[in-house]
Order: C-alpha cells, then sequence, then structure tokens
C-alpha cells in the first residue's frame, strides 16, 4: 500500500581528505560551482549509492531488485519484467506498456522509487518516481587539491604474454623505470547538505510503500559505509536525517487525508527553518562539530510534523531528538 503523506527530507554528508564526487571532464577533480566556490555532490552520484546499499542488504527479496546495475544492460530487465507481466515483447504492441511499467514497479525498489526510462528496448513506457533528490551542496566554500603520488610499479610490454617475458623485461629495466607517476584530486573537507523530496501522488502510481520508505532512509544513512573507496574513505552521513511529515489540519478526515497528500506548506519554507553556521571559533572547519545546527520546531507550519532519524535501524523518532549531545539544536 502506497506512502499517504508528502514528504520533504534533509541531511549531512561529510567527507574529509576525500573527493565527494569527482567530474570526468575535468580531471575528477571535486565538482565545484566557479562562482562561490561551494562544492556539490550530484544527485546521481547519491542515488547510486542508495542503489548499491539496498542491492546489498535486501539482495534476493521479492521486489527488492534494482534496474540501474552496475555495468549492464537496463534491456535485459525491461524484458525480464515485461516476461513476468506475460505481454509480448515486440515495442509496437502498446498495450504491452502499462502491464509491463506495473511489473517493474514491483520488481525493482528504483523504479518504484526513483523512477525509470524503460522505453529504450522492450518497451515499457516510463515512470515518475515519488522520491527525488537535490544536488547536495557545500556549506562552506571547497578547496580543491591536486597532489602527486608515487606508483612503485608500471604496466608496460606487449599485451598477451606470459609471466616469464614479464619477468624478463622487468630484470633488463632499470629500476627508476619502474615506477611512475599519479595525481590524485581531493579537498581537506567538506560538509554537504542534501535535500530530498516526497510525493504521496506518485508514490500511488508506483506503489511506493511505508517498508519503501523506511528502507530509504535507512539506505541514506548507510551509504558510505559499505561505499569505502581510495577516494571516499571518510565518507559519511551524519545523522540524524531531518524529516517533514505533512499530516493536514481539517477536523474533516477525508479532507485532512487529501491535505497530507497534497502538503500543507512550501517545501522551501520548511527547510528555511533550519539554518547551520560554524562555531564563532572555527577558521577552517575540519569536523562537523565545527558547525552549529538549529531547526526551529516552534515555527512549524499548521500540518506538518518533524522527525529525526538517528539510527538506521529505528523508527522515526516524532519530536524531540533523544540524544542529548547531538548536534542538532531545537529552538
Amino acid at each position: 500500500m502506497a506512502i499517504n503523506n508528502r514528504y520533504e527530507f534533509m541531511f549531512y554528508i561529510q567527507c574529509v581528505n576525500g573527493n565527494p564526487n569527482g567530474d570526468p571532464d575535468m580531471g575528477n577533480s571535486p565538482r565545484m560551482d566557479p562562482e562561490d566556490m561551494h562544492g556539490y555532490i550530484t544527485d546521481v552520484a547519491i542515488k547510486r549509492r542508495i542503489r548499491n546499499y539496498v542491492q546489498a542488504a535486501y539482495a534476493g527479496q521479492d521486489g527488492m531488485d534494482i534496474i540501474m546495475q552496475n555495468a549492464t544492460n537496463i534491456n535485459k530487465f525491461i524484458a525480464r519484467a515485461k516476461e513476468k507481466a506475460g505481454v509480448e515483447l515486440t515495442e509496437k504492441n502498446t498495450a504491452s506498456i502499462e502491464p509491463a511499467r506495473r511489473e517493474a514497479c514491483s520488481m525493482f525498489y528504483d523504479v518504484r522509487t526513483f523512477g525509470a526510462v524503460l522505453s529504450t528496448g522492450p518497451n515499457a513506457g516510463q515512470v515518475r518516481g515519488p522520491v527525488q533528490i537535490a544536488f547536495a551542496k557545500s556549506v562552506d566554500p571547497i578547496l580543491p587539491l591536486d597532489i602527486s603520488i608515487t606508483r612503485m610499479v608500471v604496466a608496460d610490454g606487449d599485451k598477451d604474454k606470459s609471466s616469464e617475458y614479464y619477468e624478463q623485461l622487468e630484470k633488463n629495466t632499470p629500476e627508476d623505470k619502474l615506477r611512475t607517476m599519479g595525481r590524485k584530486q581531493f579537498i581537506s573537507y567538506g560538509l554537504y547538505e542534501a535535500r530530498g523530496f516526497i510525493s504521496a501522488n506518485l508514490a500511488e502510481e508506483t506503489g511506493f510503500g511505508e517498508n519503501d520508505l523506511k528502507i530509504l532512509f535507512e539506505a541514506i544513512l548507510n551509504m558510505y559505509e559499505h561505499d569505502r573507496s581510495a577516494s571516499k574513505g571518510e565518507m559519511s552521513v551524519i545523522s540524524p536525517l531531518i524529516i517533514f511529515k505533512h499530516i493536514g489540519t481539517d477536523s474533516d478526515e477525508k479532507q485532512r487525508l487529501r491535505q497530507a497528500k497534497l502538503g500543507c506548506a512550501a517545501a522551501h519554507k520548511l527547510f528555511e527553518l533550519v539554518s547551520i553556521k560554524k562555531k564563532d571559533n572555527v577558521e577552517y572547519p575540519r569536523d562537523y562539530r565545527d558547525y552549529d545546527v538549529s531547526i526551529k520546531t516552534s515555527a512549524l507550519p499548521s500540518g506538518i510534523e518533524v522527525g529525526f532519524m538517528e539510527d538506521p535501524y529505528d523508527d522515526i523518532s516524532w519530536g524531540k531528538i533523544s540524544d542529548e549531545n547531538n548536534w542538532i539544536k531545537q529552538l
């Protein structure tokens, strides 16, 4: 059963001595707004890590497959959806599109969450997903660094040769020629704010339900814990997630449910309740605790409930944050 409430949510991503999201067109340099020097992480990069977590944590469970998998052909999965729906694979059979579209939403977590273009091969139409995530932007300007590194090996010689060939080549090569230079792009520190949106109306079309919602928030909190790499060794989502839930205000139950679906306040007004700034004694932040984050829960519009998710395996805490030492302060 699909969710009945609209949601907006926020979270913070911390990067320490890493590359949060390199741009391949700029030598893999960390992505950055050239006008104000603030860094950003694309929505695609965030969704990729959510998909990776769901694929790792829920592999083999019904409805939890991922259609956008690494190094695969999406048409294979579209064909599987049409086969499971029991319809013709031919693209010209337009009557087969809607059953295949529904089956794809049922089979693939990321289709019913983020949507997908399923018309690239065996046509299954297009799906508008209820969950959208904006670019994450750094709270302060970042300083991209480019340093030289030494690779203690080389990869020379002709291809498809025996191990004896390469061993002899190595013996005949001076030691200083058996090393090569490389480069590494990174930032010393960046704290990025990310914002997300969940539409109850679109959730009704894809079947995005309460369990899917819980898994989404679980995946966000965990997405860097299972995605370490040389460039992302110290990246973390800093808990808690801040979640705004639209619940409605009308005394008539039918009208209140309608308000909960459509929303009771503009998203940007809810995000404006949250403010973040460096602490007075901090010039160069190197930890999320170098910032003060406050949320004006006392100024919440009518029909809105605010919640916090601190542990990926716990339920959302509606109201006060349980941890007294939490870095988010309520006003």
